[in-house]
Parts: C-alpha cells; structure tokens; sequence
C-alpha cells in the first residue's frame, strides 16, 4: 500500500506530508508524455462530421508545421492544439495552452491560446459571427505567427489524402517537450512577480 499523508484538511498537513506529495507529484510528471499520446489517440474517436478524425486533423497539422520548417516547440503545439476538444469543446484553445505553458516559450502559447479565434475568419461569418475578431490583435508581436499556424496548418489539415505521419512518429517529439523540467527558464521566460 502507498504512503499518504497525515491530514483530513491540507491546512493541517506536515512538512513531511508535503515533501512526500510533492515528490510524488514529480514522479507522476514524468508520466506526461505518455498520457498526452493516449489524449492523442483518443482524439480518433472524437467529434464527427469533417472528413478526418480530430487525431487526423492533428497529426496533419504537425506534419505541415514540420514540412514548413517550424521548430520543435511549435510542431508540437500543431500536434496537440486541438487536444483540449473532447472536455472543453467550448476553450479547447485555453486547455492546450495551459498544457503546453510549463514546456516552451511564451509565444507557442500565446499562438495555441488565440488560434480559436483566429480560425473563426474561416467560418464565422457563415454563423453570423464575427470572422474579423482576430483583428482584436493586429499589431501584436506574435499575430504573424498565429496568422501562419493558422493559414497554413490548421484550417489547411482536413484533407483525407495527405501523406501525414503517424502518431507513433510524434512520440520522441511529445518526449522531449513534456520531458522537460517544467517552467525551465532555458525554454520558458520567468512569470513576472
């Protein structure tokens, strides 16, 4: 049987209570690769009605960002942008950002976070929606790169016929991006206080 702590309510835990959740909390990081493949893979059985699954729209996003010559930190931001779908339909966008936040730079996720909005120019419109809202962030430093992942690979990845890799090739990417120490500064610029 595994240890666990001592207390009912946190307020009254231990410094030993808390040196023992916080390594098991590092132990179950280490797991993360390895459930963002299984999300991944989820993602097949997921939301109907376009031509490929939500896996297939994924991996042929990735494909396309490696294809453009993106770096790493961004393919894997192609790879699992959508991967916040099956419980937050309504801020998957929010959801993979926050995934990715603690392993690259803030500008993979400030793209991850407002390519829903900047997707709606594609369709809004046909809902009477506004398909401009994107415009809300004309001028900031990262609207080309968002602009890019967008044109070129998200709305671009529902073709049933591109050569796309498959999921099993991404594993050693998804590895070595959540493998990494969280909030590392070589990768993430520090919070400001």
């Amino acid at each position: 049987m595994s240890k666990t702590v001592s207390f009912l309510q946190m307020k009254d835990g231990t410094r030993e209570d808390y040196l023992m959740l916080d390594q098991s909390e590092r132990d179950h990081a280490k797991g993360l690769p390895a459930r963002v493949m299984t999300t991944l893979a989820r993602l097949d059985e997921s939301l109907e009605g376009y031509k490929v699954s939500r896996l297939e729209h994924s991996l042929q996003s990735a494909t396309r960002a490696e294809a453009d010559g993106a770096d790493p930190e961004m393919v894997v931001a192609a790879l699992v942008h959508d991967i916040g779908d099956e419980l937050a339909p309504y801020n998957h966008a929010e959801i993979a950002s926050g995934l990715l936040r603690p392993y690259v730079r803030p500008e993979v996720t400030w793209v991850v976070e407002k390519h829903g909005i900047f997707q709606m120019y594609y369709y809004a419109h046909h809902l009477g929606g506004n398909r401009n809202a994107r415009d809300q962030f004309k001028g900031h430093e990262w609207y080309g790169a968002c602009h890019r992942f967008c044109e070129s690979w998200d709305q671009a990845s529902f073709d049933p016929d591109y050569a796309t890799k498959p999921l099993a090739y991404w594993e050693p990417l998804v590895k070595e991006i959540f493998g990494r120490k969280a909030h590392d500064p070589r990768y993430v610029k520090a919070e400001a206080a």
